[in-house]
């Protein structure tokens, strides 16, 4: 996987965690606090996986070709 690769499925993890962090701040008001630690929870492990795919692709050099 090359750095543009990573940086792509970083994105997509931040979507899912910004998502699910407002899907449990509705929860948190709403009428189902207990689906929000849930949420977060899920929300935490998207942006870990978003971080770790940053870190990945800031250790790839930027000159590597893109695979086939």
């Amino acid at each position: 996987m090359n750095r543009e690769a990573h940086v792509k499925l970083a994105d997509e993890a931040v979507t899912k965690a910004e998502k699910l962090a407002g899907w449990a701040e509705d929860a948190a008001r709403g009428d189902g606090p207990h689906k929000a630690v849930p949420y977060a929870a899920a929300g935490t492990l998207w942006d870990s996986i978003a971080r770790t795919h940053l870190l990945i692709a800031q250790a790839i050099p930027a000159d590597t070709t893109p695979e086939v």
